[in-house]
């Protein structure tokens, strides 16, 4: 049988293609570049040519690729120790920990591998949480219309579209969906038996959806009604990509629970889990575990991250990247009318296309712009935290010949 990316089902590909077409488990449908090397907010292929890189491994080289300081760190770390497991203490956790707590309120960490597996570790721990209190019956989960929270089957199960859920079930039972946009079906939809509400403050892979500020009051008046806890999942937009420590705080939510991951690391993979103290006061020894989870070298990398977004002035360079982002792109909507809708903040935006957005990000891609689609019309940019306003500018102007191009637009004279 011939591997679904072989070499007789389309045009000839390089070594590292052909040997990743008899060996791999076919299920990413990977654009044909290899990339070999990057620097800052570029990366670079086998042949030399650069790309602005607004894509950042899908939000997780917060600092930009192959940072010195990040680099030296891992480096330094290599030497010293990588691993030891959670059976022994090291002195990297507690203070990757207090960070974290001082930034979110949560009181509580549990670290982990990804964004995915902090949701899981979420989902356990609500569901703990009633197991402690008596309530059994209380198990029960509500997301929202377009939420995207992962592909393990607790986190498949509270994710909206079908096409991710449907070959995998059963999967959780209990789940609820509502519109994002309906408080009064949300307020319908909560009850005595909601273990949690679960929410992205800016909805990443549903197509960069800001939650309004009604939905985040009734949200809020759910859980007061029936002390349904509150899942945020901030794997995506929190740790400062929309210009605040995370996007909740946007909408003065404070959840019992937030799931955190990408841009933490940098590049290296950690997730984290931060909880409540109330929560974690039902959280026995055994409940959870990890056999990588918090280990050194993810410790030192979120480190380098944290520190170089508070300490650093990380965060408030965000903030003026992100709103002048921001305004670059309503300017560009305005120009072209294939552009229905700019969405985002800080660096986290999406652009909602009237068409199918796969040929703007092939065409983009072929003047040295990465870009990403999702939802199936929107654009979506997740740029290094550390791009600069010329870098934006130079993202525009591509973007500025890429609608004129694929939208059959006259050019400018």
């Amino acid at each position: 049988m011939t591997p679904p990316n072989s070499a007789e089902s389309g045009p000839p590909m390089s070594p590292v293609q052909a040997l990743e077409s008899r060996h791999l488990l076919q299920t990413y449908r990977r654009i044909p570049v290899v990339f070999t090397r990057g620097e800052g907010v570029y990366l670079y292929d086998d042949s030399g040519r650069g790309y602005l890189d607004l894509v950042s491994g899908i939000g997780v080289a917060s600092l930009g690729h192959a940072n010195p300081v990040l680099a030296a760190a891992l480096s330094d770390q290599a030497r010293t120790l990588l691993h030891t497991s959670n059976l022994y203490y090291h002195a990297l956790q507690g203070k990757v920990a207090a960070r974290l707590t001082a930034l979110s309120a949560l009181p509580r960490v549990f670290f982990c591998n990804s964004g995915t597996e902090a949701v899981e570790a979420c989902l356990k721990f609500a569901r703990r949480f009633w197991h402690t209190s008596g309530d059994l019956g209380r198990t029960g989960f509500v997301a929202l219309d377009h939420a995207f929270h992962g592909r393990t089957l607790g986190s498949l199960s509270i994710t909206w579209d079908e096409h991710y859920r449907t070959p995998f079930e059963p999967l959780l039972g209990g789940v609820q969906w509502v519109s994002a946009t309906d408080p009064a079906a949300l307020d319908a939809a909560v009850s005595s038996s909601t273990a949690a509400i679960i929410v992205e403050a800016i909805q990443g892979e549903g197509g960069v959806r800001p939650l309004g500020t009604e939905m985040a009051a009734a949200i809020q008046r759910a859980r007061q009604r029936t002390g349904a806890l509150l899942i945020a999942d901030e794997v995506q937009c929190g740790l400062g990509r929309t210009g605040t420590a995370f996007g909740y705080q946007r909408l003065g939510l404070q959840p019992d629970l937030a799931a955190i991951g990408k841009a933490l690391g940098g590049g290296v993979p950690v997730g984290a889990a931060l909880v409540s103290q109330a929560v974690a006061d039902a959280v026995s020894f055994g409940d959870h575990g990890t056999t990588y989870g918090g280990n050194l070298l993810a410790c030192r990398a979120a480190l380098v991250f944290l520190e170089a977004l508070t300490d650093g002035g990380l965060l408030d360079h965000v903030r003026d990247v992100g709103e002048y982002f921001g305004t670059g792109l309503r300017a560009l909507a305005a120009k072209h009318p294939v552009v229905r809708e700019v969405r985002g903040a800080g660096v986290m935006w999406g652009l909602d296309l009237a068409e199918d957005a796969s040929q703007y990000v092939e065409a983009a891609f072929e003047q040295g712009l990465l870009i990403n689609r999702t939802a199936n019309t929107v654009i979506r940019m997740l740029p290094p935290f550390v791009i600069t306003r010329a870098e934006i500018d130079r993202a525009l102007t591509i973007l500025d010949h890429v609608f004129t191009a694929c939208a059959g637009e006259p050019a400018a004279s």
